[in-house]
């Protein structure tokens, strides 16, 4: 199916929101495999079914942003495993030692991948995209959020425009998406006559961008306005593992100038993550989904809260990557610890196996009512 045919269908809508994460991203993968696995499954498919037949529109920031471009161009999950797999360790390519004060990585080789992946000529408006994509980044030239979509109908995407968005590569939009501070360089694009630097969307309140995603597809401005309500909206998360930095004998005297400059951003990041998905249980009817906090549990079932009727039906999928995460996993002999850096890339069998036991979660019923036959 097409964008403007996904746009045109009428019927239930299904959307895929993906973390960022860095290499973590691998826990995400083997979450998609399994939810790919009981789709084709329930709907009596072959090999030739992907994420793209059943989602009709997938965001993704930063490392999700990767997998979010390549699930909409039709690809499957396991296709997507060994891009991590093959080339997980190349693409943290250690940058030379004059540009180690700016950035830990150099991009040249995830550009490559990036571009190999993708193709050199595909751009965000091609028809190779099976699904509406967003890709979320942060525009550090304006300091401000930008979630760029292949929506035709988008105020920036009118082809008449010389700043037309769909005509900019989706290589590097991903590249820009993935431009994580102190990890990799930003990206530079050219839009119109303008030069901009991206970075990382990590870095705006959309690390996880689900409850954005929401919004784009019904607020009028962004000129999707599919129609809410539980029966009408499936909204699936999946998350790359949260790492909360529990120290129980921080001193005041700890909380020094380098401690702040080196946990406040990942703070703000897992705050900005956790609202979104609390937006979510609170708007949505939230099927499965983890703790949220002791005072309101997992917002799961029966409540009253801002809305008389529930806008959207809502999963998530996600862990903590603590010593008691693992545990609850069945996975006590992973130390977390190894797990919980962007660039862990020496503990990728350990992500592949909390990837699958999040994803032994994963129930055909949490997908009830969205599961119509597919063409």
């Amino acid at each position: 199916m097409s964008v403007k045919e996904t746009l045109q269908k009428t019927g239930p809508k299904k959307l895929l929101a993906l973390d960022g994460g860095g290499i973590r991203g691998m826990i995400s993968i083997e979450v998609l495999a399994q939810i790919e696995k009981l789709l084709q499954e329930k709907l009596g498919r072959d090999d030739s079914f992907v994420l793209s037949d059943y989602f009709d529109y997938i965001a993704g920031t930063s490392t999700g942003g990767i997998i979010a471009a390549g699930l909409s161009l039709g690809m499957r999950v396991s296709k997507l495993r060994d891009f991590y797999l093959d080339n997980g360790k190349e693409m943290f390519d250690p940058s030379s030692i004059l540009r180690s004060f700016h950035y830990k990585y150099a991009a040249d080789k995830l550009t490559t991948k990036l571009q190999e992946v993708f193709g050199v000529d595909t751009t965000l408006g091609s028809d190779k995209l099976r699904t509406l994509l967003m890709l979320v980044m942060r525009n550090a030239t304006t300091d401000s959020p930008w979630p760029v979509s292949n929506n035709p109908q988008a105020k920036y995407n009118d082809r008449a425009r010389p700043d037309c968005n769909l005509q900019l590569p989706l290589w590097q939009l991903v590249r820009a998406s993935t431009a994580a501070p102190t990890f990799f360089p930003p990206e530079l694009v050219t839009i119109g006559s303008r030069e901009f630097l991206f970075v990382d969307g990590g870095v705006t309140p959309y690390n996880n961008p689900a409850f954005l995603l929401f919004l784009t597809s019904t607020l009028e401005p962004y000129r999707i306005m599919w129609p809410s309500g539980e029966q009408q909206l499936l909204l699936v998360s999946v998350g790359t593992g949260t790492t909360p930095d529990v120290r129980v004998d921080l001193k005041p005297q700890s909380m020094h100038l380098l401690y702040n400059a080196r946990s406040v951003p990942s703070a703000l990041i897992y705050s900005s993550l956790n609202e979104q998905d609390m937006l979510c249980r609170s708007f949505g009817r939230c099927r499965v989904g983890g703790l949220l906090d002791q005072e309101i549990g997992t917002l799961q079932g029966e409540f009253k809260g801002p809305v008389a009727q529930r806008l959207f039906t809502y999963l998530r999928y996600n862990t903590e990557l603590t010593h008691e995460g693992m545990t609850a996993l069945g996975l006590p002999e992973i130390n977390p610890e190894h797990l919980q850096q962007l660039d862990s890339i020496e503990y990728m069998s350990e992500l592949q196996a909390v990837g699958k036991a999040v994803a032994k979660t994963v129930r055909l019923e949490h997908f009830e009512s969205f599961l119509p036959a597919l063409p």
